[in-house]
């Protein structure tokens, strides 16, 4: 979510540069083009003003017309022709000054030459129409080769009688635009670092309360019921999200005490009736007539199927309702311990139960509530392996934490049913002639959540079951 709200934001924020950068840069090229229009404007001007005074042939005089051309060889125009080279020399610009016939009055460089068609054809024949020239084309930075054109008229008596034309490279002027464009993309560049660090820090104000939310989510999914979220930061929409959160949570945990307080009452309740059941059963077995020991059996194994029950049911509820305080523990040495206790029944059933020798490891957990999850696991493992199987243990240290597995070579369960183990209850339907109430691995689970841990569920090969008890190395934060 981070990522996919920071990658509209900076979208955002590029589109808003994008559409404001290109056309101010359009606009700093125009810029750039119409101030040096506007200077050869000045210099035609100039120079169309020049004329009347430097020779220009008189209405009905010599070069007035095609028929009567102007003598190339008068005084005025070799001034003329010096002073359109100087003008050339000084600024790199061609300039031409032409009669409206199109003769040439003076021309710098005089190895100008243009063709009948292109810019400066454009342009004279505008001058020969009486129109200065109009905006040219925009000129841009990788426009090589392009040129600037300027023509101007000279106006007497209402008719057209020269033109003044000029012909600006653009290297200058491409470079100019290329320099403001460089400082613009700078400007926009910083814009865009500052547009990141405040997209960044408007994401994180954004989602920390959803992190907040999601980090007490998963501490209340993994037994935390304790975990709250602080209602502070962030929107007020998520604010008030976080409080509402907080609210559920302490319903929430009110009804599971109430649930726990009711399930541990109602088996300690029923405890001692069905004791006092029990002793009355025998007594009245003592009385019954030869013949009947098989029903007496049945109700003697079915009041202790149903003492069982009622005992795993209040482990169950005390399990849950216990707040642990995990602890630094020698996981090894409490392992072999565990194991150890268990050799009697392995061997009285006739199952291999070792451990090898496990690497010492030392983990943060509650010694109480492990021990009791892993005495569940090898009941369940050793009631479930046939006779002459093996049941092995091996510890595992990890990174982040220690994993101690419970190996056994019983029928092991299907995917499906892997998907249900640990669930209260829950009993697969091919074992259902196995004494027990289903609540064995389901207590386990709830002992390592409530110190930190967890309870994994996998197929053994051949075949079997592993399952596997995970605790943290370090103390949880």
């Amino acid at each position: 979510m981070r990522t996919r709200l920071l990658g509209i934001l900076l979208a955002l924020m590029v589109g808003v540069l994008a559409a404001l950068g290109v056309p101010l840069a359009g606009q700093m090229a125009q810029t750039e083009q119409n101030r040096v229009v506007l200077d050869r404007m000045d210099d035609v001007a100039r120079f169309a003003q020049e004329l009347p005074t430097q020779g220009l042939p008189e209405r009905g005089a010599v070069g007035s017309d095609p028929s009567r051309p102007t003598s190339p060889d008068s005084p005025a125009l070799h001034e003329l022709r010096d002073e359109a080279q100087r003008y050339q020399e000084l600024y790199g610009i061609r300039i031409g000054l032409f009669l409206a016939d199109g003769q040439a009055l003076a021309v710098a460089p005089a190895d100008w030459r243009f063709s009948a068609t292109g810019a400066v054809a454009e342009v004279m024949q505008e001058a020969r129409d009486g129109r200065r020239s109009h905006n040219p084309a925009q000129v841009w930075p990788w426009t090589d080769g392009r040129t600037l054109v300027v023509g101007s008229p000279v106006v007497r008596d209402g008719d057209v009688v020269a033109l003044v034309v000029t012909e600006s490279p653009t290297g200058e002027l491409r470079s100019r635009i290329l320099h403001r464009w460089l400082w613009l993309g700078a400007g926009e560049a910083g814009a865009m670092i500052v547009a990141v660090l405040l997209a960044v820090r408007l994401t994180e104000w954004v989602l920390h309360p959803v992190r907040n939310l999601d980090r007490a989510t998963h501490d209340i999914a993994t037994g935390r019921m304790n975990a709250r979220v602080a209602a502070v930061g962030g929107p007020p929409e998520l604010r008030r999200l976080a409080t509402s959160f907080n609210e559920m949570a302490d319903h929430v945990v009110l009804a599971l005490d109430q649930q726990r307080a009711f399930v541990a009452d109602a088996s300690h309740q029923l405890r001692n009736p069905l004791a006092a059941l029990m002793l009355r059963v025998e007594l009245l077995g003592l009385e019954l007539p030869e013949g009947h020991e098989e029903e007496l059996l049945g109700v003697r194994e079915e009041g202790v199927r149903l003492a069982r029950v009622l005992d795993d049911l209040l482990g169950l509820a005390t399990a849950e309702g216990s707040r642990p305080q995990p602890e630094p523990v020698r996981l090894t040495a409490l392992v072999l311990a565990r194991v150890d206790a268990w050799q009697p029944v392995a061997a009285q059933r006739g199952i291999d139960l070792g451990c090898g020798t496990p690497p010492p490891a030392q983990a943060w957990a509650d010694p109480i509530g492990f021990g009791s999850a892993l005495d569940a696991v090898l009941d369940n493992a050793l009631k479930f392996s046939p006779d002459g199987s093996r049941v092995a243990v091996t510890v595992r240290v990890d990174r982040r934490e220690v994993a101690v597995t419970v190996t056994d070579q019983g029928p092991g369960l299907t995917e499906e049913e892997l998907a249900r183990a640990g669930d209260r209850f829950w009993r697969s339907a091919r074992h259902q002639n196995v004494d027990g109430s289903g609540l064995g691995l389901s207590i386990a689970r709830t002992l390592l959540l409530a110190g930190g841990g967890a309870l994994e569920f996998a197929p053994a090969e051949p075949h079997g079951l592993a399952v596997t008890l995970r605790v943290p190395r370090d103390a949880p934060r």
